[in-house]
């Protein structure tokens, strides 16, 4: 009989066979035992299977193993009552195809009588098929990626495991063929690929390519917004990359990389064809954005931090070794001078060369010391204005993301707009190195608040903790902002110690005992205040008191100011007293279309400055030998040429606050440098002379 259904269905030549054939859903017709009789073209396309294949296998095939079993129970129960009914209706129906995968379906069932016996057709449609549930399956997919991600982000310690993951990942979620994590190089003039997938002409992993105006990163990048192109081809807001419509990518996504408020870099993906991106994808890749850009917020205050901390310890001991080594070679070349004036040592040509090769040897160990003892001098801060509430915003995301999940991370910001004038980095070094102890004082979890407010005067508890170092602060304007956690709290002895170099209460291994003394040396040389409150079992509270910052906030960085040229024939007075430092400099200068006037003294240059007043810039190292150094130098010589942009050039940071510490740290280029380096520094120069 079976064959006599299947037999009349197929072989029907008019509008009955047709149909069957030409209806969009699948439909498979069997009988009481399992058997297939008859299935149409769109059951192949569902499936996998020829309508041949389908019409020798048996309905159970098409049934997930799990529930193969019962299958059996629920087709005999469906026959002793047949009627048209869905299926499904209390479960998820899921259908195997001849490849093994399974597709999520609906499935309607119709009795069909034929003589004696009793057929079933079902009508199968893949829900897939629908865009509020493809939307949703997608958006669950997405959020399992962003989920994978994070889970990453949390385990791995360096940065650069997570950035080879981003790309791969975002293709795999998007179905693209490629996808590159563009970062900022730090003079703003390339862009570093730091990781991809798939191939971009010209964007090889590890290769650097040069930020322009026109291009598809800089739109994302100074524009600070996401970006989606349906069409390269026919795009005209930007210039196309070559190779890109060549290879068949037409549909682009890119989405920027900020890093407290300032644009780092992008994340892009490209695909094969036209419309391959909805707004659901973009706003997935969003996420994936800024996932990655917390994580590398993340590594690089650990960095700072661990940096600060090496800086300290090898600071101090350098800066002893130094000192002793140093008493040892005033001894030894004192003895050796003396020893050169003895009548019988004059007389002898050899314990001459002696007693010289001796005392070259000295002055070249004194010339070693002295550089040990500017190294383990205090770092030179650049203070600036920075915008506590967001900074805050940052630094407690990030904690959210990486501290045992147990403790319970807040932030109360008492007004808005308050801002402090500090090192941004090394504040956030600070505040990450108060969270790092208020985590381990609570093992078993616990609650860390972040809060700042108006202080105004510090407070006379605040001015105490100074007084052993310097002398206190006079009246200002000031804003606290305090770190507070339930833990273990502290002893009386342990607060009295707290910030002592190398003093700390955490097992052997566990700590450095240098955190809380690089806290406390930053806020110092801020010209600020620490206070703690604390007692045992009662939690701690660390509060730092930092120098207000009325001014307004700087303008947005212009991108288009560190990929500019200068302008030819720019007239350069260069000082250096190295010799082959001020041969070198001038080449590059006059590589960039300057016409330079090279002198190796401050006194030279002051005198050239009264002949010849004709000078656009004046580019100068800051220690000149035994004459005027590089800061007084700009100084009398702003004095002549109140018109005349200046960058000063130095090896060693803290040559210039020692000289004069008024002088804007921004006109600081520091050796070594290259090309891009300094035509950037002219450039700045040139630029903010004009503007003030």
């Amino acid at each position: 009989m079976g064959n006599a259904v299947a037999n009349s269905a197929a072989g029907q030549p008019g509008i009955h066979a047709a149909l069957f054939d030409a209806y969009p859903d699948a439909l498979i017709i069997s009988e009481r035992s399992g058997r297939i009789v008859l299935a149409n073209r769109a059951a192949t396309r569902l499936l996998g299977y020829e309508v041949d294949e389908l019409r020798s296998m048996h309905i159970e095939s098409l049934v997930p193993d799990p529930v193969r079993a019962r299958h059996a129970d629920y087709r005999n129960a469906y026959f002793r009552a047949p009627r048209t009914r869905p299926m499904g209706t209390d479960a998820e129906l899921v259908a195997r195809c001849k490849d093994g995968s399974e597709v999520v379906v609906e499935i309607a069932l119709s009795p069909l009588a034929s003589g004696d016996s009793t057929f079933v057709v079902a009508a199968i449609r893949s829900i897939a098929d629908f865009p509020r549930v493809e939307d949703a399956l997608q958006r669950a997919r997405y959020s399992e990626q962003l989920a994978r991600l994070g889970r990453i982000a949390a385990d791995a310690r360096d940065p650069m495991l997570l950035l080879e993951q981003v790309p791969a990942l975002a293709c795999e979620a998007l179905g693209a063929e490629s996808s590159r994590v563009l970062l900022l190089e730090p003079n703003g003039q390339w862009l570093s690929v730091a990781a991809g997938v798939g191939h971009v002409p010209g964007q090889t992993v590890g290769e650097k390519i040069p930020v322009r105006q026109d291009s598809e990163a800089y739109l994302v990048m100074s524009a600070g917004e996401s970006l989606m192109v349906n069409d390269l081809g026919h795009e005209t807001r930007f210039v196309v990359a070559p190779g890109l419509t060549e290879a068949g990518l037409l549909s682009a996504l890119g989405v920027p990389l900020f890093d407290r408020g300032r644009t780092i870099g992008t994340l892009a993906v490209h695909a094969r064809g036209i419309n391959r991106f909805k707004r659901r994808d973009l706003q997935f890749l969003e996420s994936l954005s800024s996932t990655l850009a917390t994580a590398l917020q993340r590594a690089e205050s650990e960095h700072a931090l661990n940096h600060a901390q090496r800086l300290e310890s090898v600071g101090q001991l350098t800066g002893g070794i130094a000192h002793d080594f140093n008493n040892l070679l005033t001894i030894i070349q004192g003895n050796l001078q003396v020893l050169e004036e003895l009548e019988g040592v004059a007389a002898d040509s050899y314990a001459c060369e002696l007693v010289a090769a001796g005392l070259r040897a000295s002055r070249r160990g004194a010339e070693l010391t002295a550089k040990l003892l500017a190294f383990s001098r205090r770092q030179v801060l650049r203070p600036s204005r920075v915008e506590v509430e967001p900074m805050i915003h940052s630094l407690t995301e990030m904690l959210n993301r990486t501290v045992d999940s147990r403790i319970e991370i807040t932030s109360r910001i008492e007004e808005s707009g308050l801002a402090i004038h500090v090192d941004a980095g090394q504040l956030e070094s600070a505040l990450l190195n108060i969270a790092i102890n208020a985590r381990d004082a609570m093992p078993d979890g616990g609650s860390l608040e972040f809060r700042a407010w108006h202080c105004g005067v510090l407070p006379a508890t605040a001015r105490r903790e100074r007084e052993p170092t310097g002398p206190i602060l006079p009246p200002a304007d000031y804003v606290a902002i305090s770190v507070s956690d339930n833990g273990q709290g502290m002893s009386e002895e342990t607060k009295e110690r707290a910030f002592e170099p190398f003093f700390t209460t955490k097992a052997a291994g566990r700590g450095t005992g240098l955190g809380l003394s690089v806290v406390y040396g930053f806020v110092t040389q801020s010209a600020g205040a620490v206070e703690i409150d604390s007692h045992p079992g009662g939690g701690t509270r660390m509060t730092l008191y930092l120098p207000a910052d009325d001014s307004l906030p700087p303008e947005p960085r212009d991108l288009s100011l560190a990929v500019s040229g200068l302008a030819p024939g720019l007239r350069i007075l260069l000082v250096e007293d190295e010799s082959d430092v001020r041969r070198v400099t001038g080449r590059l200068l006059r590589s960039m279309g300057c016409r330079v006037t090279a002198v190796p003294t401050g006194e030279q240059a002051l005198a050239t400055l009264d002949r010849a007043r004709d000078f656009d810039l004046l580019l100068s190292d800051v220690a000149l030998g035994t004459g005027i150094r590089g800061a007084r130098l700009a100084r009398e010589a702003r004095e002549r040429r109140p018109g005349m942009a200046i960058v000063l050039m130095s090896g060693f940071s803290a040559e210039l606050l020692e000289e004069d510490p008024d002088f804007p740290l921004h006109a600081l280029l520091p050796k070594p440098f290259d090309r891009a380096e300094l035509a950037n520094a002219l450039a700045r120069a040139l630029a903010n002379d004009r503007t003030t």
